[in-house]
């Protein structure tokens, strides 16, 4: 893929120390994130020489930071990842539903990140597993993953959750699959309802047990009585509950999560300028047929919502549940199987590590390359910039 002229590490680079040090708000993680992002492929990090086994042309190359915020270094981690569930997906379509915070809880959830992302979690995955074991609607276990995503189009506060889920599930018993809809999956409303009310009673227990951080606009929320009364408009509206009908099998569905898992708040691809200190980049207003627009930040402004997507250090992003939950895999996938008369898994064609779909292609004659010297920090600002930066 061709690099694109603007990245964000430049963005960064022109903001500079003045941005940095005038920035009272930067945490340690903060900085931790826009150093590595700084250094990502650069001499900084180090880097090794590739030889072609074929013509024996030689190139080098700089290592990648494998920082989960940096917009260079997803591609090799969502690969990887889409290679080992290849394994798990069914051979049935498969539903996406997301699960959306109100706006009203924006600003508590930057204050209790861990707290509040692992309650949409759990809130989230319980309400898809209760009202899918619900009789009256599919009667049956169903499995899914779920991603985190806490931006929208314009790097905004907007915490989300996507929900990939085969549209069916075992019966109590396992004695067999049961088939959702082909139009429809499971009635949005009572998701919505069910997901109001677990994710507001899981936030009474975290103030009840004094897990939630209360400072700034909202530390008149420390009281009980003022708590309680800030709950009771969350239950004035429907939450946004959104479920697309189903979709392909295990080959599409694999494409389709590769453009979630890994995404970050902003790609270097949706970056247009950077002129007078204002950053200009791509959105797709959703509002209107998804039509693309062009937005203008100042470069702080632009760094500090996309530093507002930092997540907690160890935070995991990519939760399984149901029968894809790890202590269950082991037994229930292998029934789903057979239930789907599928007695071996066929795993679609994803790049492996090591295989040679991922390998670093020469450039004259397409041969695999092969790393044959390692470069220090010290060794790679020596030696000529690479012609060609790429993943490691």
């Amino acid at each position: 893929m061709q690099r694109p002229p603007l990245e964000v590490a430049d963005i960064i680079r022109a903001a500079g120390d003045s941005f940095l040090k005038g920035s009272q708000w930067l945490t340690w993680q903060h900085r931790k994130v826009l150093n590595a992002i700084l250094a990502c492929r650069t001499a900084a990090l180090g880097g090794h020489v590739d030889e072609c086994s074929r013509c024996g042309h030689r190139v080098i190359s700089f290592n990648s930071c494998r920082n989960r915020h940096c917009p260079k270094c997803q591609a090799n981690a969502r690969d990887h990842w889409l290679a080992a569930r290849s394994r798990d997906l069914l051979p049935t379509p498969h539903v996406h539903v997301v699960f959306t915070l109100p706006s009203q809880l924006v600003s508590l959830a930057l204050q209790n990140k861990r707290e509040i992302y692992g309650l949409l979690f759990r809130a989230s995955s319980e309400t898809l597993l209760t009202v899918a074991a619900d009789p009256r609607h599919l009667g049956a276990q169903i499995g899914f993953f779920s991603v985190l995503h806490t931006w929208n189009q314009q790097l905004l506060h907007h915490p989300h959750v996507h929900c990939v889920v085969p549209a069916g599930g075992l019966a109590p018993d396992h004695s067999r699959w049961i088939a959702a809809s082909p139009h429809f999956f499971l009635p949005v409303k009572v998701l919505s309802r069910v997901f109001r009310g677990k994710f507001v009673a899981g936030l009474r227990q975290l103030y009840k047990h004094g897990k939630l951080r209360l400072s700034g606009k909202l530390a008149y929320l420390r009281g009980a009585q003022a708590f309680a009364a800030w709950l009771r408009p969350l239950f004035r509206c429907d939450w946004v509950v959104y479920s697309k009908p189903p979709f392909g099998g295990a080959e599409h569905v694999l494409h389709y999560l590769g453009a979630y898992t890994h995404r970050i708040a902003i790609s270097n691809h949706r970056l247009v300028a950077l002129h007078d200190g204002k950053v200009t980049f791509r959105w797709r207003d959703s509002k209107h047929k998804n039509k693309k627009r062009l937005a203008q930040l100042q470069v702080g402004e632009f760094l500090r919502r996309f530093l507002l997507h930092i997540l907690p250090r160890g935070f995991v992003r990519i939760r399984y549940f149901g029968f894809f939950a790890h202590r269950r895999r082991a037994t229930l996938l292998p029934r789903c199987l057979e239930l789907l008369n599928r007695s071996t898994t066929v795993a679609p064609e994803v790049p492996q590590s090591g295989s040679p779909h991922t390998l670093f292609r020469c450039p004259l004659c397409q041969g695999p390359m092969v790393i044959v010297e390692r470069l220090s920090p010290a060794e790679a600002r020596l030696r000529p910039p690479p012609a060609q930066v790429r993943p490691c």
